[in-house]
């Protein structure tokens, strides 16, 4: 599908992910873009910037409310699938979260067919895995969730759900669609709710306010961090492609540990601090394993796609945004 010119919906639009795909959309020439959002995560002073763009269009509305979708759709030549609960608001609220994550789903799959929309990108997650295993664990890799809290196994089942909820209308009704396992985003306009990037942004709270960063655990658990502006870059490219009924892997493949996560953030934030370690039997978590390896071989192939900033590169960034706006808020 051609970008430049063409008309798309980004639902969950005032997020992280699709704040950002926006921007890669009207950078790449597309003519009109819709934000769709009902704020119960996202806000619209979130995205200020891009509203001032006539080609950007913000709407009200939620994915468990077909009739709103059908509206919205309307003229649509692609959708991107962002709107969902992560796995922290799946621990608040599991009712809500399902609904969300599988029936919004299928009503956003259902509007698309009903308005003739082309193409849908879903935002999946590597969560689906489980547990790490060992070597480069790629699309074919078997899922491990018997050692998952219930709240993460809940986020990850909602996934693969929507997954082939993607490929069913790919087969049936002929809509190309393109499932993105996500590994950890962080990023400019960077919030409180993906478990493992709360890591990044809590301690670099603690740190401006002059506290020792913490570490739960021991410090060698390791996440896959992914900046957003590579997830978006992602995301366009998939809904540019002919790919369909795939699952892609969109991580970096570097395995990092909290250790050395912190000693960025310090570093880039010039701090001498030094971390404290914690227990953690009350936190929510996902996956705590010390090994890990993601393969990105598969994306590579069929999208040409590789990520581009690296994590040191994408902390400074987003130290950088953070700064800025506290900056503006102390001015106002």
């Amino acid at each position: 599908m051609q970008i430049d010119g063409g008309r798309f919906v980004i639902t969950g639009g005032a997020s992280l992910i699709g704040s950002h795909t926006a921007e890669a959309l009207l950078a790449e020439g597309a003519a009109h873009v819709v934000l769709l959002d009902n704020y119960a995560l996202g806000s619209p002073e979130s995205i200020a910037d891009l509203i001032p763009d006539p080609r950007v269009k913000l709407v009200r509305g939620d994915v468990l409310r077909i009739n709103e979708l059908y509206d919205t759709f309307e003229g649509a030549d692609g959708v991107f699938a962002i709107a969902g609960f992560l796995t922290l608001p799946m621990a608040q609220d599991p009712l809500l979260g399902l609904a969300v994550n599988v029936q919004g789903h299928a009503n956003v799959l259902e509007a698309c067919r009903y308005r003739g929309a082309r193409r849908v990108v879903f935002a999946s997650s590597t969560a689906v895995y489980g547990e790490p295993s060992r070597g480069p664990m790629t699309e074919e890799t078997s899922f491990d969730w018997a050692r998952f809290q219930p709240a993460a196994a809940m986020y990850a089942a909602s996934k693969i759900v929507g997954e082939n909820l993607g490929r069913h209308y790919a087969g049936k009704y002929g809509i190309g669609t393109v499932s993105l396992r996500y590994a950890t985003v962080y990023g400019e306009r960077q919030h409180y709710r993906g478990i493992n990037a709360l890591y990044i942004v809590e301690n670099y709270d603690r740190i401006r306010r002059g506290e020792r960063p913490q570490i739960p655990g021991d410090g060698r658990e390791v996440h896959d961090y992914i900046h957003v502006k590579d997830v978006a870059r992602a995301n366009v490219m998939a809904m540019a492609s002919t790919v369909s009924g795939e699952s892609l892997n969109v991580v970096t493949g570097i395995a990092t540990t909290l250790d050395q996560l912190i000693a960025t953030l310090l570093r880039v934030m010039g701090s001498n601090l030094q971390p404290e370690y914690r227990p953690v039997p009350e936190m929510t978590r996902v996956s705590v394993g010390t090994e890990l390896a993601f393969g990105r071989d598969k994306i590579q192939s069929v999208l040409g796609w590789e990520p581009r900033i690296d994590l040191e590169q994408g902390i400074r960034r987003l130290v950088e945004w953070r700064e800025r706006e506290e900056a503006k808020r102390t001015s106002a």
